[in-house]
């Protein structure tokens, strides 16, 4: 099969990429590496390009810019596509902000893009769009919580395995990113509905992974991670470094997409994180680092919180484990931290060899 995957060197982009090359498909890869544009050199994603094109079988990169509505439909016709894996974004709710035009044509115009060439060449390929947990707002906050020694957590045992997809996205506050990935996951669930094409949204929680580019303005433990072992300073914005994410695996986040695509179905619309097993404050993801190091995390602390920010989020995985009862968390948090410090301590012992 030929798959395609947008974003391809970003964090779950690439994950895909090494997936489903593995497991013996042709693979397409867009991706114009805008994260430079948006981060600068620490959002720069072609080391994982080099990396792919190194390890890759049957991969195949395009530098394209999803924005370019005819040139990816000449895409489309020009290739067979079997399975669209739809990754590319602006991530950043913060850097929306003052780029909302940008925002809005990558996320949602970018979509829209890809989704109608789709209808028009491959209607039955399934399409999957990595969605996020920012289309709910901050509704979220209004559940009932209560403050703990080192996180915030909800009150009510109704509430513990978190949120769940009935969880409304509108009446609330967004940010300029959430907004605009609304508006695309609608769009990827009315093509899914209007014209019956097998499409998923994937709201994701907190991904993360050894691939990850993070950024302060994007990619929490990512950055947090390379902040602390280069010994900078980590700025916490607001709720007393006391909310929580749950964090999972870009490899998990992959292995889900696969389930879909091996049996899909029209509009489906998932909730995807680490769950309750992976969830973890801010503070609670110090004492972890600062276990492992043997020193403190240097820290700063703002008392304003982003605007938008959930206080505690953990992602209710019940109806993706009831469609592909197979699928599951693999890598824990632990894993994960273990995982992502030794790849930079592999960066960094590169970088000063």
């Amino acid at each position: 099969m030929n798959i395609l995957v947008t974003g391809s060197s970003g964090l779950i982009g690439s994950e895909a990429v090494t997936h489903f090359d593995s497991l013996g498909h042709a693979v397409y890869g867009l991706d114009n590496n805008m994260r430079l544009d948006f981060f600068g050199p620490q959002g720069d994603t072609s080391w994982n390009l080099e990396r792919l094109r190194q390890s890759t079988r049957a991969f195949t990169h395009f530098s394209l810019d999803i924005r370019n509505r005819q040139t990816i439909l000449g895409f489309f016709e020009a290739h067979r596509i079997g399975a669209v894996i739809h990754c590319a974004a602006q991530p950043s709710h913060d850097l929306s902000r003052s780029r909302p035009l940008d925002d809005f044509d990558v996320n949602a115009v970018g979509t829209a893009n890809l989704l109608e060439a789709a209808r028009r060449t491959c209607p039955q390929a399934p399409f999957v769009f990595m969605s996020t947990n920012k289309v709910y707002g901050d509704a979220p906050n209004e559940i009932p919580m209560v403050e703990m020694e080192t996180r915030w957590d909800y009150r009510d045992a109704a509430d513990y395995h978190g949120i769940g997809e009935e969880c409304r996205i509108d009446r609330s506050t967004h940010s300029i990113f959430g907004a605009s990935k609304a508006a695309a996951d609608l769009l990827v669930q009315e093509y899914g509905r209007y014209y019956n094409m097998p499409t998923a949204c994937f709201r994701g929680g907190c991904l993360t992974g050894p691939r990850h580019s993070g950024v302060e303005l994007h990619g929490f433990l990512s950055y947090l991670l390379k902040v602390a072992v280069r010994g900078e300073r980590y700025t916490i914005f607001g709720y007393k470094g006391k909310q929580v994410r749950d964090q999972i695996h870009s490899h998990d986040v992959v292995r889900a997409f696969d389930a879909f695509i091996q049996a899909p179905r029209a509009a489906a619309v998932y909730n995807i994180g680490g769950g309750r097993a992976n969830s973890a404050s801010i503070l609670e993801c110090f004492a972890m680092i600062e276990q492992r190091l043997g020193r403190p995390v240097d820290h700063g602390y703002e008392e304003r919180n982003r605007q938008g920010d959930h206080i505690c989020y953990i992602s209710d995985l019940h109806r993706l484990k009831a469609d592909y009862p197979a699928w599951g968390i693999t890598r824990s948090l632990d894993d994960i931290v273990d995982e992502m410090l030794d790849s930079e301590f592999r960066a960094q012992g590169a970088a000063g060899a």
